[in-house]
């Protein structure tokens, strides 16, 4: 269940996403939620921070895995926000909450494309039919338009110019589209 987003910018904007995974003890959960929001709260003023995705547990799963996507403006931010005495702090307080430590991993590529869309994982097979959606339409034009232009050149120079224009056109325009526009078909079950 969506414990609520919040973004200072939007979702098309580029910057270093993480995906947070940590076991909370049981019968702790209501306890961890609490600090968590709280800490949240306090920690989307720290600077660099572009905005965070709480998940829970769905009830009756029995799982008692918590998530948290968290975007920053780079990675430098993201480095000093996770060594920044606000998260040492934050550590201390959910210690005798969670179980082990927590995994942080960055999203890369198509994942963070699709983060902050929802609470579940999406099927891998959706993200596959909507980068389609997006690549084969961007990759069609771009040949069309580019590939009788370059002629004079190597083939594996216009490849370059090709993919590179592709390439720019899926990040900033047609993938953060996408996604907003397939939110409902990506979610439903």
């Amino acid at each position: 269940m969506n414990l609520g987003a919040v973004k200072k910018h939007s979702a098309a904007e580029a910057g270093v996403h993480c995906a947070i995974t940590l076991n909370v003890r049981e019968g702790r959960e209501a306890e961890f939620e609490e600090v968590l929001i709280r800490f949240v709260q306090r920690s989307l003023d720290y600077r660099g921070t572009t905005g965070v995705h709480l998940i829970r547990p769905a009830p009756g799963s029995g799982s008692r895995e918590f998530g948290i996507l968290r975007s920053f403006q780079s990675e430098a931010h993201s480095r000093e926000f996770y060594s920044s005495d606000m998260f040492k702090q934050y550590k201390i307080d959910t210690a005798e909450l969670v179980e082990g430590e927590p995994v942080i991993r960055p999203l890369h590529g198509l994942e963070a494309f699709f983060r902050g869309t929802g609470a579940a994982a999406l099927p891998r097979w959706k993200m596959a039919a909507v980068t389609w959606c997006g690549v084969f339409p961007t990759a069609l034009l771009w040949s069309h338009l580019l590939g009788p232009r370059l002629t004079l050149l190597h083939p594996v120079a216009v490849s370059a110019v090709v993919s590179l224009a592709i390439v720019i056109t899926l990040t900033w325009f047609v993938m953060p589209c996408l996604t907003k526009w397939m939110r409902p078909w990506l979610h439903k079950h």
